[in-house]
């Protein structure tokens, strides 16, 4: 997956810098069978460059003729598409959903300030929570951090789902980016990694065995050589973390789990059988850890779908990953 789908303000900012001019197109609210959830993002540029998408493809044209306008005039404006207008074909929404789209230049009257995108992009490079709130009718705007944030909107952080407020704000929250941290670099981690980046999470792979921990059977992916509370530390796993250990090791899976525990993580997933993971509660218990704690720890890992294979295995374990994620 092209990264660059992920880093739609970053695009639009830079657009704007280069003195193109760009808008900034996101879905607000949908009905049906819209294909693209609220907080979707499409950059446009003035010279017709895109990136990104609010539709999958439904839209985008009669929302770049609307981004490129909305460049000249410096104005916002709210589109509604849906299959009961006129223009429903026309446009591509012929399956019967409906959306909204907000569309915004950057600068102009009207449009989002270059200094308030700038303050967003700088906290999405430093992995700090943020919030956008803009009202739909006077266009008045802010960024909320969950410290300066009002309940409802701290409330849309833990469930990361943008959407429309009761004052008529349209809320779109930008968490850190979701982060996998697998712990052992073995045949399973070789088919969940790249499987986990297409889902949209941001791997990355510890095993200090440099026999495993090779490019040569993970390329291009990010490796770290290190043992694992050494690089937990510096990884520091946050509640957009989920943390999976598959190498056998208690030398090297014991301190990531006591690492994880330690951790906000939202997932801790740890590979065994039964019998060794009762084992292993016997020495985190003599560690120290709380029942609680003990609670968090997924294991044997991934959802009983009578996995076999390591690639099978790791299908269950990114869906599980996910059941914690969006069910919590």
């Amino acid at each position: 997956m092209d990264d660059r789908h992920d880093r739609i303000p970053e695009i639009a900012l830079d657009w704007h810098r280069q003195g193109k001019g760009a808008a900034l197109a996101t879905v607000v609210e949908t009905w049906g069978s819209a294909p693209r959830q609220a907080g979707s993002q499409l950059a446009v540029s003035g010279a017709g460059e895109i990136m990104g998408s609010v539709s999958g493809g439904c839209v985008e044209g009669a929302v770049v003729t609307e981004a490129l306008e909305a460049m000249e005039d410096g104005k916002s404006r709210l589109l509604t598409f849906g299959v009961a207008d006129e223009t429903a074909f026309s446009v591509g929404l012929a399956c019967g959903g409906t959306i909204r789209v907000l569309v915004e230049p950057v600068g102009g009257a009207q449009g989002i300030p270059e200094a308030m995108l700038a303050d967003l992009v700088t906290a999405r490079a430093a992995r700090a929570p943020l919030a956008y709130s803009v009202h739909l009718t006077d266009w008045s705007r802010r960024l909320y951090t969950p410290g300066t944030a009002p309940e409802a909107i701290r409330a849309r952080f833990r469930s990361d789902r943008s959407g429309l407020a009761e004052d008529g704000s349209f809320i779109a929250i930008h968490n850190p980016p979701l982060r996998l941290i697998v712990v052992g670099a073995v045949h399973i981690a070789q088919a969940l990694v790249p499987m986990a980046r297409l889902a949209g999470f941001d791997p990355v792979l510890i095993d200090p065995r440099d026999a495993f921990g090779s490019a040569a059977r993970f390329p291009g992916e990010t490796l770290l050589n290190d043992w694992p509370d050494e690089a937990m530390t510096v990884l520091r796993p946050d509640m957009r973390t989920a943390v999976v250990t598959l190498t056998h090791d208690t030398k090297l899976d014991d301190p990531a789990i006591l690492a994880a525990l330690a951790s906000e993580c939202f997932y801790l997933g740890c590979l065994g059988s039964t019998r060794t993971h009762a084992k292993r509660l016997e020495r985190l218990r003599a560690a120290g850890v709380t029942e609680s704690q003990i609670a968090r720890i997924h294991a044997p890992v991934g959802l009983n779908i009578g996995a076999a294979t390591p690639a099978e295995i790791a299908v269950s374990v990114l869906a599980q990953i996910i059941e914690r994620l969006r069910k919590g």
